[in-house]
């Protein structure tokens, strides 16, 4: 839909935001609203933390209406550090880390020292500035080394904000409350389809490689628990006798210092089995301190949550045919005429397997690893090569045509997001006129 614009136009004196409709204001955060922070007791303080008041972290920022906080904290706390409490209705700003992220409080609540606290007043309201300070505040926002936005209370109070009449401050809020409703609940259709995608897909392969493609061949117990019935052709054994795992780099010592091969850091292996081989290096300078593998191999990522997300790939299209790695793959190197590379793949990301591996995982936090003789030791049902080829052509084309469908869904969020972006920056800076868009009774524009 298409927008009317305001009957007339100043210049605001602000580069970035240029004209702004006659009869708005530009000021300065400082000189037309107060907010606050709050605190973070000391975390060796037990009797700090042992309270019910709600307390707010950034990570608790994000939904339009808080209600619930992951942390609390106790009425002795906020005596002894005079934490000042933010009101049924008060906009909390994140200016640390997630710099700009918002939520309105509804219900009292506490919140650590990198959140700012703004209420109505006679010249702001909280509903209108919950969609303007996230376009405006960051604006004067300085940079760290690494390009990330940083604020604090001087440059909160020195960004430029445009601020119309309180009248008009109410109908934009409602006419972005309306619309960005609807925009979300389009991108929650998405998302549900989405998942039911991922959900279908997964119970595909599962059921490829646990039971076949036939539903009528006749089955056998397979002996192992989680695995049931499997087809009569089919054999069940450890992947060890079926693929070598973490083959020697040895196969390398004949290959000159200075020839090519491809390497593989972990961002460049994907959940969905594919690989970014944009990256090659000299092979004296990879053939130490990382994971060998060559064409033909298989991967899986051991670290969490690579592994439970299922990321590894078979490798395919190295250069030279050889490759280097993140210490964090495991490899498997099937035996040919036992198994399959592309069904290897099928049984790693089938759910089975990732949920029996996170069972096994050892070590601490986001440090944890799948041991290699978890891999070495895993019982699969084996069908004849002829049918792993079966499996991994249709289960290739089926899972290559639901990897489309999200795709296509995954571009109709991110025009919906960019929709909602450009929304309510025009709305709030009034590249828009919305104070008299209609709305019919179920809440659309009309």
């Amino acid at each position: 839909m298409t927008y009317p614009r305001y009957p007339k136009y100043r210049e605001s004196g602000v580069e970035w935001l240029g004209d702004v409709p006659e009869g708005w204001g530009v000021k300065k955060v400082g000189f037309c609203c107060d907010f606050y922070t709050g605190w973070t007791p000391p975390t060796g303080d037990e009797s700090s933390y042992d309270g019910d008041l709600p307390w707010a972290n950034i990570s608790d920022i994000g939904p339009k209406f808080l209600t619930e906080t992951a942390k609390r904290i106790s009425m002795s706390a906020v005596r002894k550090h005079k934490i000042r409490i933010a009101p049924n209705g008060s906009l909390l700003f994140s200016f640390k880390l997630s710099v700009g992220q918002v939520s309105i409080a509804a219900v009292p609540m506490y919140t650590n020292e990198a959140i700012a606290i703004f209420q109505s007043s006679a010249n702001i309201l909280s509903r209108w500035a919950y969609y303007t300070f996230p376009i405006c505040i960051p604006k004067n926002a300085s940079e760290n080394i690494y390009g990330a936005k940083m604020l604090n209370q001087y440059l909160i109070k020195s960004a430029k904000i445009v601020l119309p009449p309180i009248e008009e401050q109410h109908a934009i809020a409602a006419f972005l409350d309306t619309e960005t409703a609807r925009i979300d609940a389009l991108i929650a259709e998405y998302e549900t389809l989405i998942e039911l995608l991922k959900e279908k897909r997964q119970a595909l392969i599962s059921q490829a490689v646990t039971k076949g493609l036939n539903p009528d061949v006749p089955m056998k117990d397979s002996g192992v628990e989680w695995l049931g019935e499997v087809p009569e052709g089919w054999e069940v054994k450890r992947l060890r006798f079926i693929a070598e795992l973490n083959p020697s780099k040895s196969e390398c010592s004949g290959i000159e210092g200075d020839s090519q091969v491809s390497f593989l850091p972990m961002e460049a292996v994907g959940d969905d089995g594919s690989l970014n081989l944009e990256h090659v290096r000299p092979i004296c300078e990879v053939n130490s301190g990382y994971t060998y593998f060559r064409e033909g191999d298989v991967t899986i990522a051991k670290i969490t949550p690579c592994f439970e997300n299922g990321k590894g790939a078979v490798m395919r299209g190295l250069q030279g045919g050889i490759g280097f790695g993140t210490t964090e793959l495991i490899v498997i190197r099937p035996i040919p005429q036992a198994t399959v590379g592309e069904y290897i793949h099928l049984l790693f990301i089938c759910a089975y397997f990732r949920k029996f591996g996170e069972s096994w995982m050892y070590g601490a936090g986001g440090q944890k690893r799948v041991p290699d003789d978890f891999v070495r030791n895993f019982k699969v049902g084996i069908p004849p090569v002829a049918e792993q080829h079966a499996i991994a052509t249709l289960l290739d084309a089926e899972t290559s045509r639901m990897d489309g469908f999200v795709q296509e869904a995954e571009n109709g969020i991110n025009l919906l997001r960019e929709r909602r972006t450009t929304l309510i920056s025009d709305a709030v800076t009034g590249k828009i006129d919305v104070r008299n868009v209609q709305r019919n009774p179920a809440g659309s524009i009309s």
